[in-house]
């Protein structure tokens, strides 16, 4: 029985290719996105976790100065002395590229690439070996040391001895920071009295990167769940409609005696069968998105946080199993009503033509409280939820609330067409429109989130450019930039400039933990370019007068809100040293905290960091002659950056900032399309006994055809207006809600009018290509197809 009763629900398939085609590939694509974004999720993770390994980052206690400064050689020798079971880390850049030194005889047995018993730390200690992933190796200048290629070593980094990196670093007696040992001797002396001027940092769970990139793969998790939800949309309304199409066969299977429950349980292994297969193309789909995304990502993250990540793609059992459970946990949740209907549906309820509908019709009260419940959590969340994941629930309170009010706002407002309408044809035209709501719906859910969503991200990305900048023609006022190397030649390099230039604006600034977090604190001379071009949130009465007197410093948005200050807190800049906050400055596109101290203070609590790099303010015409200038005392054009070059270089950090949710957008928005082009198609059979009659009555086959198309834009249309207010609420949640959480920074919201527009208009298209398929399908119908509708058992 079970072979025969598969075998007919597998007829079904053979008989509606499209209906196969659309859940498979709706399936398939919902799995792809969501998988996708795992993969670069998970490379990027992998690629913190062996950064973490190669630097010690978390799984040790570490030994910093406290002035953010370097440790001297002297020191690390008395600590040892003392019985601190301490080893030596340093590291910089050498052509681009991080490198690494550390000591193998002391170092912990994770951090060492070479074991101390083996015939190969005679290699790593004698001529030199770095090693490193091959294009690291590659870039390196020629060092005359052994290049050993590890393809398990952290992107971008190059780990070798710690005498060989100081040669190669010029930093000859110096040590960025001390890994601790676990195991320590229980009568060593206290850090205080060995060395008063380290601060003991203590191991954490993950690195400071992966924590302070969690937002960021937060927010592409956030697009992948709706990409996925898009799909599942695609899936919940091909199988109601395959289940709708079935029913007269399941009804002959009842009365032929098969019982409910085991027809139930062959239909589920039909659909786990299906699942499998989408989900293995998925899997596929999502592999092919994330290789060709992920070197965007890679460059985002390097450029905004700093975090070195694999551009290449490997194969991990995580994201592979998770896009197939998505797949099968997907098909559940969009056949599960389905199901439902069926199990208490009437056994002769299969011969009624509209039964679906009804069926719809009969969970539309609860459909409307589900959504009033969901807004107003989302309201509720917005008002007075606290952090990142109150803001990421409010966000999806918001859409699903959206997606489950649309149809019930689509049939108010074609029922009032209806009852305005003049001439049978008009009213049939919008009464047919109603009735095609439960089959078209959740392809306008679909299409409704995915334009929500592009009204939303791009509001805010567009806010976002706009206020970024405005931001980079405060922070970059000065025409030239110009670094030097040491601080012969910054000396130099001022003294060149002096005539030049009508300001010179001396950068320095120093990395020190603020309120507990990584941060910088930096210095600022009083000049009149920073008093014309800095706006702040919050400030003093005269506060560059205050802050060039060193009565107060300025700290960032980000630091302003994390730490809870307020103007006239003390915040600590240097070891017992804490001066009040006297304004509040954006600082876009920056993750860490950030104080701003007068020149006179800088210098007086940080006297060994000197100034090293210049902005230099002169009129824009004078800038080749200056650059010459400088180029002839022996700095190098590569040390010299323009403004523009700087703006550039900037935006384009930007702009690969959101390459990834812009492309996200789009796919979402092919989906939407997609679905409207599958419900229409897969409609089209059914809706012949609705049809045939009005043809009868002298409709001619093209006429119904044109109706069709004005159906599917007027729906569009109406679901793109109902989009507009959803994107705009969405925007404003992730400017005022999920930003300020991830980030720290709250970014003001800008209407853009023109691009809602272009949006819809886009909307309208899709849905004009959508509907132009199936309405020349119905055009070109046989006349003998419609008349055997009346010759039916309908």
């Amino acid at each position: 029985m079970n072979r025969a009763v598969l075998s007919a629900l597998l007829s079904h398939w053979r008989r509606a290719p499209l209906q196969l085609l659309t859940l498979v590939l709706g399936l398939a694509l919902a799995t792809g996105l969501w998988t996708g974004v795992q993969a670069i999720n998970t490379e990027a993770r992998s690629s913190y976790d062996a950064a973490a390994a190669t630097l010690g980052e978390g799984a040790y206690d570490q030994l910093v100065p406290e002035d953010g400064g370097s440790i001297a050689q002297e020191t690390y020798v008395a600590l040892r002395r003392a019985g601190w079971q301490v080893s030596p880390v340093v590291e910089g850049r050498l052509a681009g590229q991080r490198l690494v030194g550390i000591d193998p005889l002391t170092a912990p047995g994770a951090l060492a690439p070479v074991q101390v018993d083996g015939a190969d730390i005679a290699a790593f200690l004698g001529a030199g070996e770095i090693f490193g992933r091959p294009e690291v190796l590659e870039a390196l200048p020629e060092t005359g040391a052994r290049l050993v290629p590890d393809p398990g070593a952290a992107p971008g980094t190059a780990l070798t001895d710690i005498g060989l990196a100081q040669r190669l670093l010029d930093r000859d007696g110096q040590i960025d920071r001390l890994v601790v040992a676990p195991g320590q001797p229980l009568g060593r002396p206290p850090l205080a009295e060995v060395a008063p001027a380290l601060v003991l940092r203590p191991a954490q769970d993950g690195s400071d990167i992966g924590r302070l990139t969690d937002s960021f793969h937060l927010n592409l998790t956030a697009f992948g769940l709706l990409a996925f939800a898009v799909g599942i949309f695609i899936v919940h309304g091909a199988v109601g409609l395959s289940f709708e199409q079935r029913r007269p066969m399941l009804r002959t299977l009842r009365a032929l005696g098969v019982p409910l429950r085991r027809l139930l349980a062959l239909m589920g292994a039909e659909l786990l069968g299906l699942a499998l297969v989408a989900g293995i193309l998925g899997v596929g789909l999502g592999w092919l998105m994330a290789a060709l995304l992920l070197p965007n990502v890679a460059a985002t993250l390097r450029g905004l946080y700093g975090a070195e990540v694999a551009g290449t793609l490997a194969l991990r059992p995580g994201w592979l199993l998770s896009g197939l459970a998505v797949a099968l946990i997907g098909t559940a949740l969009a056949s599960a009503s389905a199901f439902a209907r069926l199990a208490r549906m009437p056994l002769l309820s299969g011969g009624q033509p509209r039964a679906w509908a009804m069926g719809a019709a009969g969970g539309r009260t609860v459909q409307t409280l589900a959504a009033l419940a969901l807004l107003g959590a989302a309201g509720a969340l917005a008002l007075w939820g606290k952090g990142l994941i109150a803001g990421f629930a409010c966000l999806a309170a918001l859409l699903l609330g959206g997606a489950l009010a649309l149809p019930l706002l689509l049939g108010l407002v074609l029922g009032a067409g209806e009852r305005a309408a003049k001439g049978p044809l008009a009213q049939w035209f919008w009464a047919d429109s109603r009735q095609q709501l439960p089959g078209l719906s959740l392809a306008l859910m679909a299409l409704l989130l995915a334009m929500a969503a592009n009204v939303g991200v791009s509001t805010m990305v567009s806010s976002f450019r706009l206020t970024f900048t405005a931001f980079l023609d405060q922070r970059l006022a000065a025409e030239l930039y110009v670094q030097a190397a040491d601080p012969a030649q910054a000396e130099r390099i001022e003294a060149i400039a002096a005539p030049a230039t009508r300001e010179i604006l001396p950068l320095a600034s120093v990395d020190r933990e603020l309120e507990g977090a990584p941060g910088q604190v930096q210095m600022a001379r009083d000049a009149q370019t920073y008093r014309d071009n800095w706006q702040f949130l919050r400030a003093v009465p005269g506060v560059w007068d205050r802050l060039a007197a060193g009565q107060g410093l300025l700290v960032n948005e980000q630091l302003f809100r994390r730490a809870d200050l307020d103007l006239g807190d003390a915040l600590e800049v240097a070891p017992g040293r804490a001066l009040p906050v006297i304004g509040v400055y954006g600082d876009y596109g920056n993750p860490s905290g950030e104080a701003i101290l007068g020149e006179e203070a800088f210098r007086r609590l940080y006297p060994d960091a000197l100034p090293l790099r210049f902005g230099l303010r002169l009129p824009p015409d004078q800038v080749p002659a200056l650059r010459a200038a400088l180029e002839e005392a022996g700095v190098p054009q590569a040390a010299m950056t323009d403004q523009a070059a700087l703006k550039a270089f900037s935006l384009g950090v930007f702009e690969r900032t959101f390459s990834v949710t812009a492309a996200l957008n789009v796919l979402t928005l092919g989906v939407a399309g997609f679905a409207i082009l599958m419900s229409l198609l897969t409609l089209a059979a059914m809706r012949l006994p609705q049809l045939a009659p009005v043809w009868a009555l002298g409709l001619t086959r093209a006429r119904l055809g044109r109706l069709e198309l004005i159906r599917a834009v007027l729906l569009a249309a109406l679901t793109a207006l109902a989009a507009l207010p959803l994107g705009l609420a969405l925007a404003w949640i992730l400017l005022a809600v999920v930003n300020v959480e991830a980030f720290g920074w709250r970014l003001p919201m800008t209407l853009f009018p023109w691009d809602y527009a272009r949006l819809g208009l886009l909307a309208l298209l899709a849905a004009l290509l959508a509907a132009a398929w199936p309405a020349w399908r119905l055009a070109r119908t046989p006349p003998a197809a419609l008349l055997k509708v009346f010759a039916g058992e309908r």
